[in-house]
This record gives structure tokens, C-alpha cells and sequence, in this order.
């Protein structure tokens, strides 16, 4: 099991070895964010299974939905997964210092600015306008780099990637060889909808654009879009939810086994007198002597303040010593309060941990309590968390962390740097 904390809460005496800092750090930790790097590989495992002959790639864009990028990524990377997908340039530089030698496209697209941070990283960007790939082309003509670059069309989700007309008038440059692309890629916009209309859309005209690209392998499903059946799956799938226990079927039971558990401690027991109010504006009585927990958890954490309960209305609950419990009232920037009257007096005392996820409090139950989707839930937990760290690649240990210092990020090998010839000028773009 390894530990990964907050470079601001491990004690600054220098006295400790790295081990005895970390377990410090989660003797004193408020709240522990456990990540199961073997249930993850299992997602992935069921996702690539369902998906074979396809590639399954792995999106671990957000710090791998709020997981950690690099422990993820090497787990996933021992598991067999070859192809990685993130948002940015420095979540690249993240992943590259993890694994040196993965596949790497980063979504959020090329500047002109940014080609030699691409051939330092040895990443490839997804280019999803005309402009784009003009500045990538002048900068792989000035270059030399060689590095290659994924095509994104819009077929239906009107954010990012050219239009069909657009895709349909680069058809020359990719007919005439050498053209870098090594992807053509589109996203569907409602898979996780199995009867939705624009689904069928969306595969019919990105099948007709895909077919253009020459020798281009495809990808247009994610994680929900790998259940929508083959003809969606092409030669690469990209899941990145179902990979993290969200649940990518939505209309029927989760085929995936939940990989984050969430506890924070409790700092007081309080006693009620019937009639009392507990929290900001007094929302919650106290309809009987009642006693609350106070837990160190709150928005600032990632624990939306949607899931308060007030006279009117019942909201999330956690689970105290093996039992759910409803919150009492609003919660708070850092602190909740949990009604613990229904339990056994000894079964809970101040310095407990109790449940907020896991043991039955699955990522969707909390983003319904919450308004939101999972996708959100697990972005938004906080930094203010120790993280743990099971399963997985037992050689994959967190980086050392120093009091004042974050982790450093491995350099990029030498076998990244851009070629010093030049590369053969593309075919120019349509006018």
C-alpha cells in the first residue's frame, strides 16, 4: 500500500525517513482518500475485453478523474494499455514522467507556441481546427519533428474538431502520404443514452468521414460508447469514467466495480435539546434529543453543499460505524454534522473515521445527493486529503515528497528530442 500526501502536511522536521513522515501525515490527516489501483485495472481489463479487436486506450485527463495520474497511469500501463489520453500540456509532462514511453495525446489541441513543449514531451496533439493544423505544419516544416498528430471531427457535439466540410477538403493531403496523422477521432455526445437518436447520427457520419482517412486507424467511443456495441468501437476505444467506477449504463446496474473510498474523522460529539438547530441558518431541528457528529469534511473538500438536509428534506448520508447516518443541516466549508443518535452510545467517539464513499455509497449516489454527475464528484475531491494507494504495480511508490518541495517530474528521455532533419512539407491546406 503506498501513501501519497499533501507536501503541506507532512511535518517539516527533517529527523523522519520518508516512510515515517507519510505515516505521520495519515495519523493527522482530517481525511483519507483511498484509490484501489487493482479495481481500476479490472475496469479497465472488462472495458478492453468488451471492446476487442479495438484498442482500449485510457483517459486519465484531471489527474485521472481526481485519482492520480501518475499512480494510474503506470497501473494501467503494467496492465497492457499502451495509448493515454489527457486535456493539457502539463498533465503530458505529469503522465511522460511516469511513463517514458507511452503513447501520449493531449485534447485541448496545438498553438504555435506550444510545438516544442510537444516534441520535448514526445506527445502528440488532437487538432480540431484548421487553423491548428496550420501552425502544426509550420512547425513541423521548421522543426523537423515527426511526432504525429490525431484529427478531431465534430459530428454532433458542436465543441471542438472541424467540420465534416472541413475534414472531407484535407482528404488530398491524406491520400497523398506522409501527411503525420495518426488518428482521426470524434466524440459522442449522449452514448450514455442507448436509444438516443444522435448516437445512430453521429456513427453514420463519422463512419463515412473516417472511411476517407486512409490507413488512419479510428476512435469515436468512450466510456459509455464501448456498451453501445462494435460498430461504434472502430480500431481504438477511449474510456475514461467506467475506468474510475462511474457507471457508463446508466439505464441499467453498473457494470464496474467502484475504486474510491472516502473517509474523514469525526472532531466532536455533540449533545441536542429537542428544538435545537444545528449549522448555518438553522435549516435542521433536532426533533429529540439527539446527538450529531462533527465531521471535518466540507465543501472545500469536494463534499458539495447540495447534500445538506433541512426540516423540509433528507439529504446524503454516511456511514458511521457500519450503519448509514443522515447529515444534520448545511454543510459547511470544512465541517458537517452527522445525526448519530440511533447508534449504540460506544459505537462512535471523537477521532472515529466515517464513511462519505464507499461501503455502499457509491460516486453516482453521491453526485444524485449532489446535482451533478460523477465526473464531477471525483474531480472535485480536495487536496486536504492523505491519499492511499492499493493494488496495482507494487513497484510504482509515490515520488518523495519534502515539506517545501512537490514531487519532480522525471525528465524526458533523450530519444524524445525533436529529429535535426527536416521533414518533407506537407501538402499545403485547402483554400
Amino acid at each position: 500500500m503506498n501513501i501519497a500526501s499533501d507536501p503541506k502536511s507532512i511535518p517539516t522536521s527533517t529527523l523522519l525517513s520518508a516512510e515515517a513522515n507519510q505515516a505521520a501525515a495519515l495519523a493527522s490527516a482530517t481525511g483519507v482518500l483511498t484509490v484501489d489501483l487493482d479495481a481500476i485495472v479490472a475496469n479497465w481489463r472488462k472495458l478492453e475485453k468488451t471492446a476487442v479487436p479495438a484498442e482500449c486506450a485510457g483517459v486519465v485527463k484531471a489527474d485521472a478523474y481526481g485519482c492520480g495520474a501518475e499512480q494510474v497511469g503506470r497501473a494501467l500501463a503494467n496492465a497492457g494499455c499502451k495509448t493515454f489520453f489527457v486535456a493539457t500540456l502539463e498533465e503530458a509532462r505529469v503522465l511522460r514522467g511516469a511513463l517514458p514511453t507511452a503513447t501520449i495525446y493531449t485534447l485541448d489541441g496545438f498553438f504555435q507556441n506550444t510545438g516544442d513543449a510537444y516534441a520535448k514531451l514526445d506527445c502528440k496533439p488532437v487538432i480540431g481546427d484548421l487553423n491548428e493544423l496550420a501552425e502544426w505544419d509550420v512547425f513541423c516544416r521548421r522543426s523537423g519533428w515527426s511526432g504525429g498528430a490525431a484529427i478531431h471531427i465534430d459530428t454532433g457535439m458542436n465543441r471542438l474538431g472541424l467540420t465534416v466540410t472541413e475534414a472531407q477538403g484535407i482528404i488530398p493531403r491524406i491520400n497523398a502520404g506522409d501527411h503525420g496523422i495518426t488518428l482521426v477521432m470524434s466524440h459522442l455526445a449522449s452514448a450514455e443514452l442507448l436509444n438516443n437518436p444522435l448516437n445512430a447520427k453521429q456513427l453514420t457520419t463519422f463512419r463515412e468521414i473516417a472511411s476517407l482517412f486512409a490507413g488512419v486507424p479510428a476512435s469515436l467511443a468512450n466510456s459509455s460508447g464501448v456498451f453501445l456495441g462494435p460498430q461504434f468501437q472502430f480500431e481504438l476505444v477511449r474510456p475514461g469514467a467506467a475506468v474510475y467506477g462511474i457507471n457508463p449504463t446508466p439505464e441499467a446496474d453498473n457494470p464496474m466495480q467502484p475504486v474510491v473510498e472516502l473517509k474523514a474523522r469525526i472532531v466532536q460529539i455533540r449533545n441536542l435539546e429537542k428544538g435545537e438547530t444545528v449549522g448555518y441558518g438553522g435549516t435542521w431541528t433536532a426533533r429529540r434529543p439527539t446527538r450529531v457528529a462533527i465531521v471535518s469534511a466540507g465543501y472545500a473538500d469536494g463534499y458539495f453543499r447540495a447534500a445538506s438536509s433541512n426540516d423540509g428534506s433528507r439529504g446524503a448520508e454516511v456511514v458511521v460505524a457500519g450503519k448509514r447516518c443522515p447529515i444534520a443541516g448545511r454543510v459547511s466549508m470544512d465541517l458537517m454534522a452527522v445525526d448519530v443518535t440511533d447508534l449504540e452510545k460506544n459505537a462512535v467517539r471523537r477521532g472515529h473515521m466515517v464513511t462519505l464513499l464507499g461501503e455502499g455509497i457509491t460516486v453516482d449516489e453521491l453526485a444524485h445527493h449532489f446535482g451533478t454527475i460523477g465526473y464531477e464528484v471525483l474531480t472535485s475531491l480536495g487536496k486536504r486529503y492523505a491519499r492511499v494507494y492499493k493494488g496495482g504495480d507494487a513497484k510504482a511508490e509515490p515520488p518523495p515528497v519534502t515539506a517545501s518541495t512537490p514531487p519532480a517530474i522525471e525528465p524526458v528521455p533523450a530519444t524524445a528530442e525533436p529529429a535535426a532533419a527536416p521533414a518533407q512539407a506537407p501538402p499545403p491546406l485547402p483554400t
